[in-house]
């Protein structure tokens, strides 16, 4: 089966000039704080967030790369704080000024649009379901009376909700983190989350397979508490394009995202 890890397809409009820096004004945009631009994610969620002891951060993947490929173009230091992937969605934690930014594979959603601000799309994803080999499973519809473990306030939780069968049971866990512990331990029958996740999982470890994948014209963006970081947000998506222009992009998309044959 050929899967295929989607490139962003949203065009970010170039602007006419390059952002050196942030700056503060009476509107509330943002000002650094001793250089730094805080992002907060959910990791590990490979290959968008992963713990990495090598980076100055800690942590690396496509979403805290790029991130810290803005920084830079900012002039800043980036920061990262691994927190809750609901409190992040919810927009709790950019509203107590946790973070200036969230980056954490964030589809871009009407109803988070209440609470968050989101950048630019920088990424197209796709849904998918993975579960063990041996289960012989090769669609959802055969997933009756099974566990299917979830993400807590994601959009694959939603999908979950409205596409498996009646019978089967969704388990829902905080991170990716547990939930693929928990299908290797056998607490549930599968994983239905993101398509570049369950990837990574299937690709990883030959005893679990990646059966199907789901079109639901997702596309993920950087987080801003609403109307509180005007400012930065403009800077981002200046940079973002910026980073598409001079070549960055496409070669962070290549060494996470790459198209692969599965």
């Amino acid at each position: 089966m050929a899967l295929r890890i989607i490139r962003g397809l949203a065009a970010v409009a170039v602007a006419t000039l390059a952002v050196a820096g942030c700056s503060s004004t009476s509107s509330g945009a943002y000002t650094a704080v001793d250089g730094k631009l805080t992002v907060c994610a959910d990791i590990p969620y490979p290959p968008f967030e992963i713990e990495d002891p090598s980076s100055p951060t800690g942590y690396s993947g496509f979403d805290i790369d790029l991130a810290g490929a803005v920084a830079e173009r900012l002039d800043l230091e980036l920061a990262v704080k691994d927190v809750d992937f609901d409190a992040l969605q919810s927009g709790t934690v950019l509203v107590t000024g946790d973070c200036d930014m969230g980056a954490s594979a964030i589809t871009i959603t009407e109803a988070r649009k209440a609470n968050i601000d989101f950048s630019d799309p920088y990424v197209d994803s796709l849904q998918s379901l993975l579960v063990t080999k041996a289960s012989g499973a090769t669609q959802l519809a055969d997933l009756e009376d099974a566990r299917i473990g979830v993400q807590q306030g994601t959009t694959g939780r939603s999908y979950a909700q409205a596409h498996a069968p009646a019978s089967a049971t969704l388990v829902e866990f905080p991170s990716d983190g547990e939930l693929w512990l928990a299908l290797q331990a056998g607490q549930i029958d599968a994983i239905l989350q993101d398509l570049p996740v369950n990837y990574d999982h299937a690709t990883a470890d030959p005893n679990y397979v990646l059966v199907e994948k789901y079109e639901t014209d997702e596309q993920y963006g950087f987080a801003f508490a609403k109307g509180e970081r005007t400012e930065l947000l403009a800077d981002v998506n200046t940079q973002l394009a910026a980073l598409r222009t001079d070549g960055t992009y496409d070669a962070l998309y290549d060494k996470y995202l790459s198209v692969k044959d599965y």
